[in-house]
């Protein structure tokens, strides 16, 4: 990928505070506002920047409960399984693995009837062959910030 060592200063900065003006990236780096802007746009359409957000806490929202969810399925289904389940609100993270089961699912909800309730219907469709669900009982790191 094109990305070099003032992308990654950029990208440093937004990452920390993805609200910081391009003027203020721009100071602090010793760049023009055009070049921050211009590279922004760059990593942007070259998908190394997906997306702005804020970071909010889950549990101040009501969801108290983080699963770890770990699924077997047939085969040649894992992908569908995967996108089906990944449109879930519930659903944070959807990764394919390696090992005893073909993928995780992290997922947050706000009750134990709604984990319940996910569960039941994952287990239902089809190609679905087993799962086992572990809940954090405490959050020690939860971060999406990469250390660049």
């Amino acid at each position: 990928m094109d990305v070099d060592e003032i992308d990654i200063t950029i990208l440093k900065e937004i990452q920390e505070d993805s609200r910081t003006s391009y003027r203020d990236i721009a100071k602090r780096l010793g760049l023009s506002v055009g070049t921050v802007h211009n590279r922004v746009k760059k990593m942007t359409g070259l998908g190394v920047i997906k997306s702005f957000a804020a970071v909010l806490d889950p549990e101040k929202l009501g969801f108290e409960l983080t699963a770890v969810i770990l699924m077997q399925v047939e085969g040649g289904h894992i992908v569908d399984v995967e996108k089906t389940l990944a449109k879930s609100r519930s659903v944070i993270a959807v990764y394919d693995t390696t090992g005893d089961f073909d993928m995780v699912i992290i997922a947050k909800f706000r009750s134990r009837e709604e984990l319940n309730a996910f569960i039941k219907d994952a287990l239902k469709m089809p190609y679905v062959k087993r799962s086992v669900t572990s809940i954090a009982l405490n959050v020690v790191k939860e971060d999406i910030k990469l250390n660049l």
